[in-house]
């Protein structure tokens, strides 16, 4: 669209636009003066006209220059007619590169929020009926998200069958022994993976796949690598069972963010499938060689199907395009950071509330929260195209701020519902969780606040403000759990409500 709203200057470079006159009126020191007799110099008068012009007959009326801001208006109608508020319409002539000077010279007027104002009036408003929702690019079915939040807690049960193999004395910060390596490595894969995730989606946006492929197949093997070198910079005496179970973690989540990115939801899916037979482990002692041989079952097949989905990537060329900057996706891995502290948070603090022994994982509230990822995705997309069909259908800025804060109150609920189930269920049928306290679920309910707003804050682009309140959070969690944390949490969490409300009721924030 770009250059396509500009009109050529004229010849002449005068610091204001020149105002047309009617034809025949002459500007000052040139024609006859209009004092003078009109009639012809050989004294004939009107009765007496040329031969050809009827006598009588009035001159013709004067021709006026066409305005350029109809032809503007005729190019924009589409657009200025599906405008809530002229500054939608400034936007537009912005966004196409007119500066002020320009349209002072060419439209007369001020800037481009006064042409925006003329546009918006002079164009009737016409709101066409919303599309269907299928058709919206960001559409993503129920099942389909519900699947993803499946395949985002199965790895889940790889503890619960490697918590006897990692069982020994009591590790540090009261944690169970191999926690603090378990944890780095997981923290730093998460990490590594959001920022390698952002740069694959957006290589995946520009239309090509193959270099998305490039860039998996080179920062996925990093991430693993990455991950697996922090957990073992972690890791204390007594410890190195808990270091090879975080380098197979580190793995897996190269391979499941490979599956991930690439739309592979299900091949994951089998993948994890072995996982499964840790459901006996709650009420048999299963085999230490069955528990390995499940958590080795399952890592290989992640591995050989991201390999699988890699290997037409590896012989392409790679010189074509430069590619998107290196520090686009830093903030996505801060976001990450945020987040994964407020997961890991919850499940550390379900660890030490448990009433089962120590080296027995049990994380209802960190498994609930991957679970309700599924319902958190679903309800972003859906508010998502509730708001595009808003900005068709509302006819004012007010109404369209109405329908965008509702939609936003309705969604939030909607998932904390969703999240609040999840925990009541989990925390009542995992083995030593202990029975469900209030003060635990409105903490949990006050971290799924900032873990959602968050998600749907980056959705629109304002990553690195989310993601540093996420962090705020998670630190104050960890540092001041029973003091400062929750209040802190929830000071976030009505931070990130006021910046999703300021930002989301604004019609541009909508443009696809």
């Amino acid at each position: 669209m770009s250059g396509s709203l500009w009109l050529k200057p004229g010849a002449r470079h005068d610091s204001l636009p020149t105002i047309p006159r009617p034809r025949g009126v002459p500007v000052d020191g040139e024609g006859p003066d209009p004092r003078e007799d009109p009639r012809p110099a050989d004294g004939r008068g009107a009765d007496h006209a040329p031969h050809g012009e009827p006598a009588g007959e009035a001159p013709a009326g004067p021709v006026l220059a066409p305005d350029p801001l109809d032809e503007l208006a005729d190019r924009l109608r589409p657009l200025a007619a599906a405008a809530v508020h002229p500054d939608e319409i400034a936007a537009i002539l912005e966004s196409d590169g007119m500066t002020d000077e320009h349209i002072r010279l060419t439209y007369g007027r001020q800037d481009s929020f006064a042409l925006g104002e003329e546009l918006y009036a002079r164009v009737e408003r016409r709101h066409p009926g919303p599309a269907a929702v299928a058709a919206a690019p960001w559409y993503a079915g129920l099942g389909g998200c519900l699947l993803r939040g499946l395949v985002f807690a199965l790895p889940g049960l790889a503890y619960v069958l490697g918590g006897p193999l990692l069982a020994g004395a009591p590790g540090r910060f009261a944690l169970p022994a191999g926690t603090v390596p378990l944890l780095a490595g997981a923290l730093a894969g998460w990490v590594w993976n959001q920022a390698l995730s952002h740069r694959a989606y957006t290589w995946l946006g520009l239309g090509d796949r193959p270099a998305a492929a490039r860039t998996l197949l080179t920062g996925a093997p990093a991430g693993a690598l990455a991950g697996t070198v922090v957990a073992i910079a972690a890791t204390g005496p007594g410890e190195w069972a808990a270091t090879a179970f975080a380098a197979g973690q580190s793995l897996y989540l190269a391979g499941a963010t490979v599956l991930l990115v690439l739309g592979r939801e299900r091949a994951l899916l089998c993948a994890l499938a072995p996982l499964t037979g840790a459901l006996f482990a709650f009420r048999y002692d299963l085999p230490d060689a069955l528990r390995v041989a499940l958590l080795l079952a399952s890592l290989a097949a992640t591995v050989v199907f991201a390999a699988v989905v890699l290997l037409p990537a590896a012989g392409l060329d790679r010189s074509r395009r430069t590619g998107p900057p290196l520090a686009a996706s830093l903030p996505y891995g801060l976001f990450g950071l945020g987040t994964g502290l407020l997961v890991l948070y919850a499940a550390v603090g379900d660890v030490l509330a448990s009433d089962g022994p120590a080296d027995v994982v049990a994380a209802p509230s960190a498994v609930a929260l991957t679970l309700s990822m599924g319902p958190a995705e679903w309800l972003l997309h859906r508010f998502r195209g509730e708001s595009s069909a808003g900005l068709r259908l509302t006819t004012t800025a007010r109404a369209f701020r109405r329908t965008a804060v509702a939609t936003l109150a309705l969604c939030l609920v909607g998932y904390l519902a969703a999240l609040l189930v999840l925990a009541l269920a989990g925390t009542l049928a995992w083995p030593g969780a202990g029975r469900p306290e209030a003060g635990r679920l409105l903490g949990l309910l006050l971290v799924g606040v900032v873990l959602w707003l968050g998600l749907l804050l980056q959705a629109y682009g304002a990553v690195l403000g989310a993601g540093l309140v996420c962090l705020l959070a998670a630190t104050a969690q960890m540092t001041a759990p029973a003091t400062a944390g929750p209040a802190i949490t929830a000071a976030s969490a009505a931070v990130l409500a006021a910046w999703s409300c300021a930002l989301l009721v604004r019609p541009t924030a909508h443009r696809a």
